[in-house]
């Protein structure tokens, strides 16, 4: 008979085997065996006599291996001492923890390998041969990726510090255009892992009824063109320069977004937009062709309405207080004072001229819209030539 407070261990098996006699055969409940034997648990029981009843040894053999694995003492010797250095806490079965000890073992297998061999330390591990390397191929992509993100996010503080307005979809754009292929999702979390932001511009919506009295709106918002200098747009917006303004005068062809003509000045005045006008002369405009403008009054002159009729094109105006008619040029002047003006700060007006030259370069030839799926003005100008 067992005394009371024995461990599992210390139990013989005759007790073990008489605890489970009583139990099947006599009909004894847990506690009267408890009480009869000094066991702790109903789990010791339940164990013995499952094991009774599976025809198996009383025998613990937990953590170890049944010495006909071994062909030699030094082996098993081998043996011992990788169960030794392996960690007995990264044993546990706890269910609770049970994915991420799954995933600590087979790191600490992975570590152990270069001294003891694989077999072993699955055994020890209770972890299967498949799932170890499948670990391993898991771990793998997940390096490869790690590297990929590395060198994406080298691309896009490049792309960055040329262009620190962009946002993720402009960005993917830009990679593409370098040969790089990458999802939008992608892109945008390297993004934000960076701290990198678009430029978010203000929406400035008005409306208004007046119309004009010197031309009608011919545009009426319809911004498709078949053909080049078919339908133009114009506007004047302010440029500051240091502590005062200078005034942009620009003309945006509707065919393709392009600039066509511009013009810079210390005064918003009428001679502003008869220079801007003066470089039209000699386009090959299309048949009805249009310029349309807001009702500022440069543009509800005579002089003004005198040098469009010289053009042989049909004078456009929006309603008082409202810009949908000239969002693009509008548009326009938003991207270029978020994309240069508001980063280079231009303190004179020729660092003015040159900053507005540069993204007007830059704009016609280089910046791509979605528009265009991905081309420039010029480039898609050229593409529709071809």
């Amino acid at each position: 008979m067992a005394k009371k407070g024995q461990t599992f261990s210390t139990y013989t098996e005759e007790v073990k085997r008489e605890v489970v006699r009583l139990k099947l055969e006599e009909g004894w409940s847990y506690r009267q065996l408890r009480e009869r034997f000094g066991i702790k648990s109903d789990a010791q029981i339940a164990e013995w006599v499952k094991k009774v009843m599976n025809n198996e040894s009383f025998e613990d053999l937990r953590g170890q291996w049944n010495k006909r694995h071994f062909n030699s003492l030094e082996e098993e010797n081998a043996y011992l001492k990788a169960q030794v250095e392996y960690p007995k806490k990264a044993q546990s079965k706890s269910t609770w923890e049970g994915v991420v000890l799954k995933a600590e073992r087979f790191q600490i297998i992975d570590q152990l390998r270069k001294k003891h061999p694989l077999a072993w330390l699955l055994k020890i591990g209770e972890v299967s041969k498949a799932g170890y390397y499948k670990w391993r191929n898991r771990r793998s992509k997940r390096s490869i990726r790690m590297e990929e993100d590395v060198l994406l996010k080298e691309h896009i503080l490049a792309i960055y510090k040329l262009h620190p307005y962009y946002g993720y979809k402009r960005m993917r754009r830009a990679l593409f255009r370098e040969g790089i292929v990458v999802n939008h999702k992608r892109v945008r979390r390297l993004m934000r892992e960076l701290g990198i932001k678009s430029v978010i511009r203000k929406k400035r919506p008005f409306y208004g009824r007046r119309g004009s009295v010197v031309f009608p709106n011919v545009l009426n918002r319809e911004f498709f063109a078949e053909n080049r200098f078919e339908k133009l747009v114009t506007d004047i917006t302010y440029v500051r320069v240091g502590d005062n303004f200078a005034y942009l005068s620009a003309v945006l062809d509707l065919y393709n977004n392009e600039i066509v003509a511009w013009q810079l000045s210390e005064r918003n005045d009428l001679e502003l937009v008869l220079n801007t006008l003066k470089q039209l002369e000699g386009k090959p405009f299309a048949k009805n062709a249009l310029i349309h403008s807001d009702q500022g009054f440069q543009y509800t002159t005579k002089a003004y309405e005198n040098h469009v009729k010289e053009l042989k094109i049909q004078g456009s105006h929006s309603r008082k207080g409202n810009c949908h008619d000239n969002a693009c040029i509008e548009c326009f002047f938003s991207h270029l004072k978020t994309e240069k003006l508001y980063l280079v700060r231009p303190k004179t007006l020729e660092e003015a001229y040159q900053a507005v030259q540069e993204y007007i370069e830059f704009y016609n030839n280089d910046r791509f819209q979605e528009k265009f799926k991905g081309l420039s003005p010029i480039e898609y100008r050229e593409k529709a030539a071809a």
